[in-house]
């Protein structure tokens, strides 16, 4: 019971940078930050991707993702917390956010 609420007690006072610094952090943020990464659609270095292409009534459409290195911060959080985006909801804490923008920022 004691091993546990010590590991409980290091579980919550460990901290990110801590352990990794805050451009690998927020690197494997942006690679997987709850299960879909940001890459899979912005690609690596958050320049904007093609997700799909297709044929709708004939003709050829395609689905991209924007790019992302290059917005300001207020709508980079908007972007991540619009409820009506097809883009998937994360629930990311504010140095979650905070380094995920530095980094998509240093991708130009």
């Amino acid at each position: 019971m004691k091993l546990l609420l010590i590991l409980f007690f290091i579980s919550f006072t460990l901290r990110a940078d801590d352990f990794i610094n805050k451009t690998d952090y927020a690197k494997l943020l942006y690679s997987n930050p709850r299960g879909i990464g940001c890459d899979k659609c912005h690609a690596k270095n958050g320049k904007g991707d093609i997700i799909a292409s297709y044929v709708q009534k004939g003709k050829q459409k395609m689905l991209s993702a924007p790019a992302i290195n290059n917005i300001s911060k207020a709508r980079f959080f908007a972007a991540l917390n619009n409820p009506k985006s097809v883009m998937p909801r994360y629930s990311l804490t504010m140095e979650e956010f905070e380094s995920l923008y530095e980094y998509v920022n240093s991708q130009k």
